[in-house]
């Protein structure tokens, strides 16, 4: 089933929801430039074995409404919120990826995690995408300037080298293409928020205030969300175990594909 779900007055965002009579709920929150359809080869494997899945287009991504506005950490955290209510959802799992996961340990901080029973992280964002003082394993923020300067200038180019880091293992050439028409689907604006929200967005206060378990899946050549960021998130959530992807790296749902619909499974219970 398919929804559009009001989360402000003049904004709505997509979320399907896939074999809605499973007995357990995945709510999957993706990562910066994509959609929901990155989830594609856990939601086949996930829903055969029983599980219900529902993938959620974060504003101004894939098929959700594209405002000028509302790209900061507290209002897609919100706009989960209102999806949550919307669908009433309870007893979840919330899983995210890269920023997805950052939306998601915020959605915990701000809303003392409503309707969630476990949290996924999945090559997180977080504490911080960037480097701070006190905090060296992150990117260099001049790094992601001049990230942000190509995505105005060249949006397609730089999907393009993003593309090439995003993966660990070999992908065939259509695979490539299909993942860079993703990112084109989301709104040029709303690309560009994201980014510059990497330099603004911290989330070391959130860690204390999940309490339930967490499972941290992260790739160890992760070239986008550095290892090290795991290791952060593992000694700061209380009741959280990490996995490393020994042969992964950003994109570790598909790198090892098998080894990480097992692990969630096996998490979800």
């Amino acid at each position: 089933m398919e929804y559009m779900i009001q989360v402000e007055p003049d904004v709505s965002v997509y979320a399907i929801d896939i074999n809605p009579s499973g007995r357990k709920t995945i709510l999957f929150l993706h990562g910066w430039p994509g959609n929901y359809k990155l989830f594609e080869y856990q939601y086949i494997c996930l829903c055969q074995h029983g599980y219900r899945c529902i993938g959620l287009d974060t504003r101004g991504f894939g098929k959700s409404d594209k405002p000028w506005r509302g790209y900061n950490y507290n209002r897609l955290a919100d706009d989960v919120r209102c999806v949550i209510e919307a669908l009433g959802l309870h007893d979840i799992t919330l899983a995210g990826h890269s920023t997805g996961g950052a939306i998601a340990v915020r959605y915990m901080a701000r809303h003392n995690g409503f309707g969630v029973c476990k949290l996924a992280l999945f090559a997180a964002a977080a504490p911080s995408l960037i480097q701070r003082v006190g905090f060296p394993y992150g990117q260099n923020a001049e790094d992601i300037d001049q990230m942000i300067r190509s995505t105005y200038a060249d949006r397609p180019a730089m999907l393009r080298d993003f593309g090439k880091r995003f993966f660990y293992q070999k992908v065939s050439e259509p695979f490539s293409d299909w993942f860079f028409q993703l990112g084109l689907q989301a709104a040029s604006w709303a690309t560009i928020e994201v980014e510059k929200a990497w330099l603004r967005e911290e989330l070391f206060s959130d860690f204390p205030k999940i309490r339930v378990p967490t499972l941290i899946l992260h790739g160890v050549h992760d070239q986008v969300c550095l290892f090290p960021l795991a290791i952060s998130q593992s000694r700061g959530i209380r009741n959280s175990i990490l996995i490393p992807f020994e042969n992964s790296g950003h994109g570790l749902f598909y790198d090892e594909v098998d080894h990480f619909n097992n692990e969630l499974m096996r998490f979800v219970g």
